[in-house]
């Protein structure tokens, strides 16, 4: 699989690293030189000098050939405006990191649903030391092809859970309301803004993101993209 990192930080090494040595492509786009050439000596992977949220740099990655966009420099919306940069370009996931949980809404709001904090992620895991019930590693859970799906209901979605017509092998296992985390049945019923967690086989996922996640239309792109030049 081919995978791109904006920001070379410590996430984004450390994931690096271990994609390089299962055999996966990584190109690390970052803005400082310097740690590019630090790196490079390190690291079997090709970089990319420049800003990541700016499309032409972005367009050099090949994005129809990339199965992942991972956006995580230090800079919070650097990283939003990359994204949006990345699904308008057509990476066929974007992952969005930020610092800030007060971004979180307007990932949500702009459909970014992909997004990770790294600093509530950490909190979990202490807080469940204090409580004596350290989290079990997801690794050592969900392997094979086994994966998860989120997705934030909509309108069409606040229904029970045996009407969102999910694929044969696809189980709603959980979701978040309101921040408060709840067990689902076939009972449950959704509400609008609900972050519902699915568990399922990794053949189902393209069809799982094209029905929650769509891209934008090519026609509407270009049909955009048009305007602005005649303007």
């Amino acid at each position: 699989m081919r995978t791109i990192f904006i920001g070379a930080g410590k996430v984004s090494i450390e994931t690096a690293k271990a994609l390089i040595k299962k055999g996966h492509e990584v190109i690390i786009i970052e803005t400082d030189k310097a740690k590019i050439d630090e790196l490079s000596e390190e690291m079997d992977c090709s970089f990319l000098h420049g800003d990541g949220s700016h499309p032409k740099i972005l367009r050099e990655v090949n994005p129809a050939q990339t199965e992942f966009l991972f956006c995580l420099s230090d800079n919070d919306q650097a990283n939003v405006i990359a994204s949006l940069v990345g699904r308008t370009l057509g990476f066929k996931r974007v992952v969005t990191g930020i610092g800030d949980p007060q971004f979180e809404d307007i990932c949500i709001e702009l459909g970014l649903k992909d997004t990770i904090i790294p600093s509530r992620t950490i909190s979990r895991y202490l807080e469940g030391m204090v409580g004596g019930t350290e989290n079990v590693q997801l690794s050592t859970v969900i392997r094979d092809e086994a994966r998860f799906f989120f997705l934030i209901a909509k309108e069409e979605d606040a229904v029970a859970t045996k009407d969102l017509n999910l694929p044969a092998d696809a189980r709603v296992i959980c979701y978040y309301r309101d921040g408060k985390f709840s067990l689902a049945d076939e009972k449950t019923t959704f509400r609008i803004g609900d972050e519902v967690v699915i568990l399922t086989h990794s053949k189902n996922m393209p069809a799982l993101q094209d029905r929650w996640q769509p891209e934008p239309a090519q026609e509407e792109l270009t049909d955009s993209t048009s305007k602005k030049n005649k303007k």
